[in-house]
């Protein structure tokens, strides 16, 4: 039987590394997407870079370096108009150490208290960056508009997603379902093209290391 197709993805997010592994599936059968928690330990890396590509690219080259596995990571956030473009790549750490999203939400809840809902626009950004053993980089970004509601609804997605409608929607992004989301989401649209390089990537012929416990 052929090797089943794995590739690294540089997160502990369980719903994330399904997500990834959902988007790929279609183009990738079989494949399987191993998370921080199933590789070797290694330094990871600070996320300083100021733009959702840098932190991609430095969570990516990292993991390439530490399994020998072609290796996903992706960088991602929310962009608030009335806040001018903030959190942005600061939104997975918006209300400060340790990470909680419960916190994140109240915070941002609380800094847009007094702004009218006809200025709660903005947008989910996402740069996912795709590192070869071989040293080929790619990166590929997605883009969702909308904006963000007064209280959270729903209990599907994380991170700010209980907070945010998409354009044409009336739903949060957290009442989606899966198959919903993947067709308007920041990160669905950037799988969706990042999907063939992954699969060009792990195509027969290619080797990976077997760096996974």
């Amino acid at each position: 039987m052929p090797e089943q197709p794995r590739i690294f993805l540089a997160s502990r997010n369980a719903k994330k590394l399904r997500e990834m592994e959902r988007i790929l599936a279609p183009l990738v059968p079989g494949v399987q997407v191993l998370g921080l928690d199933d590789v070797a330990d290694y330094d990871e890396p600070v996320e300083d870079a100021p733009t959702f590509e840098g932190n991609a690219l430095i969570k990516a080259r990292a993991g390439v370096a530490a399994t020998g596995l072609p290796s996903l990571a992706d960088d991602s956030g929310i962009c608030v108009d009335a806040l001018n473009g903030m959190p942005g790549v600061l939104s997975a750490r918006w209300s400060g150490p340790p990470k909680s999203d419960q916190r994140n939400n109240e915070l941002l809840l609380a800094q847009l208290s007094d702004v009218p809902d006809e200025r709660r626009g903005g947008h989910f950004a996402c740069a996912v960056a795709l590192c070869l053993p071989g040293g080929a980089e790619h990166v590929v970004e997605g883009r969702m508009d909308g904006r963000v509601i007064r209280e959270t609804r729903g209990s599907g997605g994380f991170g700010y997603d209980v907070l945010f409608v998409a354009d044409g929607h009336q739903r949060t992004t957290a009442e989606l379902s899966v198959e919903e989301k993947d067709a308007i989401s920041h990160r669905g649209k950037a799988m969706a093209r990042m999907a063939p390089l992954v699969a060009a990537a792990l195509s027969p012929g290619r080797s990976s290391s077997p760096a996974a416990r």
